[in-house]
Parts: structure tokens; sequence; C-alpha cells
């Protein structure tokens, strides 16, 4: 999939330390993508919108954030 377009934003719990950071780009039609930060030319993960909710909703059931 081509991500030229994307539109990337980092999660406001990234610190700017240069420690874990994840960005997301939900501007691409039916697509949810996600980066790690440090390696932008790096591969994404791709989730359907409703995977992506499914992935955050499970992470606040284990009381993590992102």
């Amino acid at each position: 999939m081509d991500l030229t377009g994307a539109e990337w934003r980092k999660s406001s719990l990234s610190s700017t330390n240069g420690g874990n950071c994840v960005e997301v780009a939900s501007n691409l039609p039916g697509i949810v993508a996600v980066r790690d930060s440090k390696d932008p030319a790096g591969p994404a993960l791709l989730f359907s919108p409703s995977g992506w909710g499914a992935f955050l909703e499970a992470i606040k059931k284990d009381g993590r954030e992102i």
C-alpha cells in the first residue's frame, strides 16, 4: 500500500527523548496505519478502522495506553 499521502501524528504518550514512539495515520480511506517514528521508512501495520478500534479497546482493557 502506498502511504505517501499519510498524515502521521505521534502518540500523545510518546516521549520526546528518543524513547518508544508510535505514529498513527488515520486520513487514508478505510485504513489506519501505525509505524515506529524512529524508522519512518520502515514497515507499517495496517488496520481496518474497526480493527484499530478493537485493538485500542483491548489495550485499554489490559490497562495500557498508547
